[in-house]
Parts: structure tokens; sequence; C-alpha cells
């Protein structure tokens, strides 16, 4: 429960409201392992906690990076932080993505707006080989083109993978798909019996993706999505992220889809 000082050792702005952030351990600790999909607690002195995925790559054990938008006092007080400041860090906590299900099977990457931060670890994973995977497809949505994340680096991203990229608004010298993320979801074609589908994003666009996928006939078993929601404590004792049986900060932010349908459908809940 008692935060880590580390320091920021880069901040940049991905898009207007949209920041992130290269943190460095305190010397000599060795404190950056992480699991790609897991989450911190970052800590704003004076304002607070909140959670947030980490977007680096697990085998960089130079720092960990974070990326968020900011909405609330503590997002907007970590945005104000500068390079060389100090910032709490709790975790890695939670439950990540299951790569020992990739091994030989087709991966689909869905994400939209800022759904690829807490993929981007996974990504890296496609990138240096260690997967395993078969074939490798990004399926990105966002509002406009210059609110895509990480954009200077999906030119490499294209050498060991697909990209299949979307905009709702396009500007003068897009060129590529203007429209939803299950756009092109749905026009491509997918050997459901060997494909695993990694999900993230806002809860009513991964709805008509998941809707997508299962008139294609991809097993629930083989659909999982990250629900980083009213997560507070990131250790289940505060249950403001219970969610039916499960507590998000420790029976997730992963799940498979199989096991938590019932509760995803429950509009309310």
């Amino acid at each position: 429960m008692i935060p880590t000082l580390f320091r920021i050792d880069r901040r940049y702005e991905e898009h207007a409201g949209t920041f992130t952030l290269q943190l460095n351990p305190p010397l000599g600790s060795d404190t950056t392992g992480f699991r790609p999909g897991q989450f911190n607690m970052l800590y704003a002195f004076g304002a607070g906690e909140v959670p947030i995925s980490i977007s680096g790559s697990p085998s960089d054990k130079n720092g960990l990076v974070h990326t968020f938008r900011t909405h609330g006092l503590v997002t907007l007080a970590l945005a104000r932080l500068g390079e060389g400041d100090s910032i709490g860090v709790r975790g890695p906590f939670g439950d990540g993505w299951p790569l020992e299900q990739i091994a030989g099977k087709d991966l689909l990457i869905v994400a939209g707006g800022l759904g690829l931060a807490p993929l981007r670890p996974v990504i890296y994973g496609v990138m240096e080989g260690i997967l395993g995977q078969r074939k490798a497809t990004l399926f990105y949505g966002a509002r406009r083109p210059q609110e895509m994340l990480y954009r200077n680096e999906m030119s490499s991203w294209r050498e060991k993978m697909e990209l299949e990229l979307s905009v709702d608004h396009a500007v003068a010298g897009w060129q590529g798909r203007v429209g939803v993320v299950t756009g092109p979801l749905a026009a491509v074609e997918i050997d459901v019996a060997n494909s695993v589908v990694f999900l993230c994003g806002p809860e009513i666009m991964m709805r008509f993706c998941i809707r997508v996928l299962e008139e294609k006939g991809v097993p629930l078993s083989s659909i999982y999505l990250s629900m980083e929601r009213n997560m507070k404590c990131a250790t289940g004792h505060c249950g403001h992220c219970q969610w039916g049986p499960n507590f998000i900060c420790k029976d997730g932010p992963v799940f498979c889809y199989g096991s938590v349908s019932r509760w995803f459908n429950i509009r309310a809940l």
C-alpha cells in the first residue's frame, strides 16, 4: 500500500489532453517487472492516486511507461508534472493478457482510442518475436487521425503485423478507412478455430466488436477483454470495482469473455 518514489524521465503529449510518462525507478531498485495487461496506481502528491495501465515493453528494465487521458483531479495533477518531478507508484496489480494462449494461433488485437495503451505491451511482444503467434493483426480505431496513439511507431509495427486503421472523422491527407473499427473487423476472414482476440476500448465499442466476432463464430472462450473501470484501491478491499462476483482490480482487469458474458451484458451493472 506504500508507493515507491519514481522520477519522470520523459513526458510527451500524444494529443490534446492525453500524455505519456516514462518513469525511472529509484537507483538500484528492481521494480519494473510486469505482465502485459497489468496496471499501476500512480500517486500525484497532494491530489491522490489513480489506476493507469502499463504501456511499455516488459523486456525494458529501464523504467515504466504509462499513457493516460486527463479526466478528473488526479490525472490533471499528473498532466501538470514535468520531467524530473517525482511521482508515487504502487504495483503492478491485476491479471494480464493470457500470452500462453497465443502460440501457433492468429492474434487479433482490437483497440479503440486509449484502449491501445494496455495492448501496446502485447504488440511489443509481437515485435520481439516472443509470443509464437502464427499471424498478428491490429484493428485500431480513433475519433480522428491526430488522436491515434503512438503514430510514430506504427510504421515499424507494419514489419511484423497487419494494421487495419480507421477513424470516425477524416482530415485532409488521411488515406485510411473512415468509420468505426467494426467495419474492418467484419470484413476480415477469421480462422475461428485457431484465433485469439484481445480487445480493449470504450465499452460500447467492445460490445459491438464482440457481436461481430460472435456472428463470425469466434468461440467466447477465445475472446479476452480489459475492463478498466471503478478501480480505487487495487487490492480488492474497498469493493468499489466489484463487477458481479469479481473485483476488477484483482480478478482482472483482463477477463475471458466466456466467463463474464453474463455480467457484461447487464447494461446497468
